[in-house]
């Protein structure tokens, strides 16, 4: 295992950001957050969108200069590709690639599309990686609050020589070096970020969260409770880990729960649990998965839209906007807001 290095503000050149052009290619979550905090930072930025579009609508609220994006890569340095996986090689080929110049340097903040090659940039052009470990919005929130989101860089060409430089301080204008930030690789970061989506934070913590509450409610429980118990509680338990680890969580509760906790995890992540786990990461490793996702995506989504409906209408789903709705504290603040962000 290679030694932990973490870079932060005083690492960097903090300045060498500025002396670029960039230009952030879409405006959702990411392309809010990362452009937002850059433009606080006073940094040269510019977003390329389609003109007209949902995106270019909500920017335009903000005091962001917007071209085409043909013309925004014409303009930039640094090429910042933020709109979603499946559309990025598509847009990439044609309207980035044409309009780029030797010695740019092309941006991601996630390595799916070059790591399983479905973008292969030329030789000449750097190709770097910027990835918040959050998402968009709670790198602005952090931002905001004078605090920052982990970040991952990772360099795949460098032909210019400064490749991790660059991405450096462009990590740390988004506030990552307020927080660390770690050097890896394309392959690493887009591997251990699906299987951590599909495994645990997402696919297994919603579908345990869901299993329990289901059982809860067919035994008899108030789905109010039912909510409380294993999707409320879970931020809280959460952020105890996030902050201190297994260890500082387990001082926090009680000897009931730390008990259980120890006794009964480990009877539902058995081995076969753990199989199926494996399993998830063959395909992600193979391309598998990429190939899966882009053709359901690309294609007529039944699958991905059915999933999604079938999801939005759970009880659970019901009973917790109806909770959340009712407390006070979760009324103020909020992270998200749809219609500007």
């Amino acid at each position: 295992m290679k030694n932990l290095r973490i870079f932060l503000d005083k690492d960097i050149d903090t300045n060498l950001i500025k002396t670029k052009k960039i230009a952030i290619i879409g405006f959702g979550s990411q392309g809010y957050g990362q452009a937002m905090n850059l433009k606080d930072s006073d940094c040269n930025v510019v977003l390329g969108l389609r003109l007209g579009g949902n995106s270019d609508n909500k920017a335009k609220d903000y005091g962001f200069r917007i071209m085409p994006i043909e013309d925004a890569v014409k303009y930039s340095d640094i090429v910042q590709i933020l709109i979603p996986d499946e559309i990025q090689a598509d847009v990439y080929r044609n309207q980035i690639q044409p309009n780029m110049h030797a010695g740019q340097y092309l941006m991601f903040s996630h390595g799916f599309n070059i790591h399983y090659k479905k973008i292969v940039p030329p030789d000449d052009i750097n190709v770097i990686m910027v990835a918040p470990k959050g998402p968009g919005h709670t790198v602005r929130s952090e931002y905001i609050q004078g605090r920052g989101v982990p970040c991952l860089v990772a360099v795949e060409k460098n032909p210019s020589g400064d490749a991790l430089k660059v991405a450096l301080s462009y990590a740390s204008a988004i506030g990552a070096g307020r927080a660390g930030i770690l050097e890896t690789t394309f392959r690493e970061e887009t591997e251990t970020d699906l299987f951590g989506e599909q495994a645990v934070i997402c696919g297994g913590v919603s579908a345990l969260i869901k299993a329990g509450f289901d059982i809860l409610v067919s035994a008899g429980y108030s789905p109010y409770m039912a909510y409380l118990e294993v999707c409320h509680e879970m931020k809280l338990i959460v952020d105890l880990i996030n902050q201190g680890g297994m260890n500082d969580m387990r001082y926090s509760i009680s000897n009931t729960a730390e008990y259980g906790d120890m006794t009964r995890g480990p009877r539902l992540i058995d081995d076969s649990v753990k199989d199926e786990m494996k399993r998830i990461l063959k395909d992600i490793r193979s391309g598998d998965f990429a190939d899966e996702f882009l053709n359901e995506i690309n294609g007529d989504r039944a699958l991905f839209n059915g999933l999604r409906e079938d999801n939005q209408n759970h009880l659970m789903e019901k009973v917790g906007k109806e909770i959340r709705s009712a407390f006070i504290w979760n009324s103020e603040n909020k992270i998200i807001d749809r219609t500007r962000n």
